[in-house]
Formats: structure tokens, sequence, C-alpha cells
């Protein structure tokens, strides 16, 4: 980055903190944690502030009352850049406190910003358009994301039904499609340091993703319902299903080339077989009569993905014999355990490392040239003395 860019970029920032030092302190406002974000979202982008992004999600972290002064700061910060570092290092900032394990930033619904239209007003067009294309796309996620936590914590005790599985299924499908559009486009964005950090924190959370699809995969094809849509719905999923896992895979060899770190020793991806979409596909034409749905708790299949298929032998004769159906229990699915709990914020990080996988728990999360020691052994600013 040429010197006199970022000699500006840094008065810009200083400017910000100073103005973030003499405002009044309100409910709505503290400016130390405005200094931390500002920090944490400066316009270098050669570089990232570790230790700001720690003060940041420790903030968020030590009271929900903390969480309404983070979504005015950033929101401010956001709606007045139009530098694509700073907007990048804000996606990966608010992507990391959906993960802070505040049960309060389920509740933010849409994002407080819009970067639906952003573009870079510091770079021309031919050297900015591509990283355009990726603050347009991870925003589109981190904003669907947001969505869906809200309307998920606001239905959390409701039916888990066959039904609701698959309502899931398919949004956690839409979000896995918008995430596999976060890619760096240009020769110079698969150099930049701070996009190769980006597509780090993007394969972390497909780790997240597409454990849950695989288990609700395996949830849905353990039971066809009575309810010939149910099954419509299934086989649509499992369609989708495969043709992600193609996508998949295209997507974890680019990053692989490029260097991402995460992606690496990602696992095989696993497509479902032709033989029980088909027989999903007779379910759907009514060319086999469907089983009540029965419960495999006490079939000893946790852990393991089951699918459904017809009973050997049981083949339509020519007097009118119908087939049947049968659960079969298969090792063929790879399951990654979700559980959200168990995702820890790697200090030292901006994302969220998933201990879930061998390729999550042996690979750093981020690419720290800079070696910058972890923000645990800072002293947490003091919150009660103004």
């Amino acid at each position: 980055m040429k010197l006199w860019k970022r000699a500006a970029g840094a008065l810009k920032d200083h400017r910000s903190i100073w103005i973030s030092a003499v405002s009044r302190r309100s409910v709505y406002r503290s400016p130390d944690l405005e200094a931390a974000l500002i920090r944490a979202t400066s316009h270098d982008e050669s570089r990232v502030d570790y230790k700001n992004v720690q003060r940041v999600f420790a903030w968020v972290r030590t009271s929900p009352n903390y969480l309404r002064p983070f979504v005015e700061a950033i929101s401010a910060r956001m709606e007045r850049t139009g530098s694509w570092p700073v907007a990048l290092k804000g996606l990966m900032l608010m992507h990391g406190v959906f993960y802070c394990k505040v049960p309060a930033v389920h509740k933010i619904g849409c994002l407080p910003f819009d970067f639906s239209n952003f573009s870079d007003s510091h770079t021309s067009h031919n050297k900015a358009w591509g990283y355009n294309m990726l603050i347009r796309s991870y925003f589109a996620f981190l904003d669907h994301k947001s969505t869906f936590l809200y309307a998920s914590a606001k239905t959390a005790a409701a039916s888990t039904s066959m039904m609701a599985d698959l309502t899931t299924l398919q949004e956690m499908q839409s979000l896995l499609d918008l995430l596999l559009r976060i890619k760096p486009q240009t020769t110079a964005m698969r150099r930049a340091e701070l996009v190769l950090e980006a597509m780090d924190c993007v394969v972390i959370e497909i780790f997240n993703i597409y454990s849950k699809i695989c288990k609700l995969i395996a949830s849905v094809l353990s039971l066809i319902a009575q309810d010939s849509t149910e099954a419509a719905m299934a086989l649509s999923a499992i369609h989708q299903a495969n043709k992600q896992a193609d996508e998949l895979s295209q997507f974890f060899e680019m990053c692989r080339i490029i260097g991402v770190l995460n992606a690496s020793e990602f696992p095989k991806v696993e497509w479902v077989p032709v033989e029980d979409i088909e027989v999903i596909r007779r379910v759907v034409d009514g060319q086999i009569p469907m089983r009540p749905k029965t419960s495999l708790a006490d079939e000893g299949t946790s852990g393991r993905a089951v699918t459904v298929t017809e009973t050997p032998g049981s083949a339509p004769s020519q007097t009118g014999q119908q087939r049947l159906l049968t659960t079969i229990v298969t090792d063929k699915w790879e399951v990654f355990d979700d559980d959200e709990d168990e995702w820890s914020s790697s200090l030292g990080t901006w994302s969220i490392v998933s201990t879930t996988t061998a390729a999550a728990a042996t690979t750093p999360a981020y690419r720290n040239n800079h070696h910058v020691q972890p923000y645990y052994r800072q002293e947490i600013p003091d919150f009660i003395t103004f």
C-alpha cells in the first residue's frame, strides 16, 4: 500500500479516536469501547489489531448493557466508511460477536448497517470491484444469519417435528449458498493477508453450517413421514445437498490453492447415495406406501447417519405386492458435532475455532504474522470508574 494512503488512513483513525474520547459517555455510548472498535477496524490493510479485537469481544461478553453501545458504534463506523479494509474488518468483527455466547446478540435482527451496494471510494473501480463484491457477499451472509438467529430465538420453544427440521435444513442450505459466494475474485486479492483472514472466518463458519446440514439430513432420512409434502421437501433438500457437495469440493480446493489455513484439512465431502434419492422419489410419486414415524432413540444410532431404503425381497410383483420401507443405519455420512457451546473464542484471533474436527482443532484460525500476544494476559479495562 502506498505510504501516503496509509498515512491518510492513520490520520482518519486518530481523528475518530479523538472524537470518541471527548464525547460524552451515555447509555448508548462508551468512548473506551468505541476507541477499541476503531482500532480493530483501522484503515491499515496490512495488519490486524488482534488485541483490540479481543477487547471488543471482552466488552460484549462482560455485560449485555455493552451490546447497545457496540451496535451504535459499529453502525456509525460502517455507515461513514468508504474503505474496503475498514468494511471487511467490521464484518469480521460482527461475525465474531455472533459467537460471544451472549443471548442478547441473537436479538439484533437485521444488521444495523447496509453494505448491499458497498463501493470503495478510495480506489479505482478496476482495482476495487473484487473487494466490493467480497464485502457485499459477506454482508449478505451475515445479515441473513443475524435475521435467522433472531427468528430462531423467537421460536426456540417450537415443536421439533420433521417439518421443523426440514424448514431449518432449508435455512441452513440458504446460508451455505451465501457462504459459497464469498470468495476472492482477482489474483491480487488472493495474496492479500486481510482477505485470507476473512476467508479463514468463512471456512470456520462452513464447518458449523455443514455439520448442521449433515445432521439434519441424517434426521430427515431416518424418517419418511406419512405426509407426502414432507417427503417432497426432503427430496428437494437432498438434491440441493448433493449440488452443494459439488460446490463445496470446488470451494475448498480453491481455498487450499490460495493458502487459506483452515481449508487445508477439510474432511471429504459426502453425497447422498442415488439409491436413497430414488426411494424418496418413489415415495413422493406414491409408488411406495409411507410408514408411520418411528423413533430411533432406542436403536443405538447416536452419531451415525440413517437412510431409508427398500426391504430386500419385497420387490413388487405383477400381483400388486407393495414394497416396504425399512431403516438402515450407515456409516457413510461423516457427521460433525455442531454444538455451538463447543465453539470457543480463540484468544488472539478474529473468529471462533471449531473443536469438532481435526482440521479446526489443529489449525490456527488466523494468519498471525505479527506475533501479537494473546489478549487474555492483558488487564480488562475498568468498566466502573468513569
